[in-house]
């Protein structure tokens, strides 16, 4: 599945991942392969995602939007 995580300024991170874990404003929740659509509003917390190669990040926001539908996970963060 396809992590895109974008700001006004830049692209932080786009590529592969197996799943990402995002700061929804009801609490955290975890995306894996062939998730649901959905969107969310994110609050202020830490985006967390594993390559396929097994390597975990995370990166600060301050709060977004996410976008999840067919495989990609659309990010949109301030």
């Amino acid at each position: 599945m396809i992590l895109k995580v974008i700001s006004a300024a830049e692209v932080i991170f786009e590529g592969e991942v197996s799943s990402a874990t995002l700061p929804g404003q009801q609490g955290a929740f975890t995306v894996l392969r062939n998730h649901a659509s959905l969107v969310a509003i994110l609050s202020a917390g830490t985006v967390a995602y594993r390559t396929p190669d097994g390597s975990e990040h995370t990166r600060a926001i301050t709060g977004g939007v996410a976008d999840v539908d067919n495989n990609v996970i659309n990010v949109c963060v301030y």
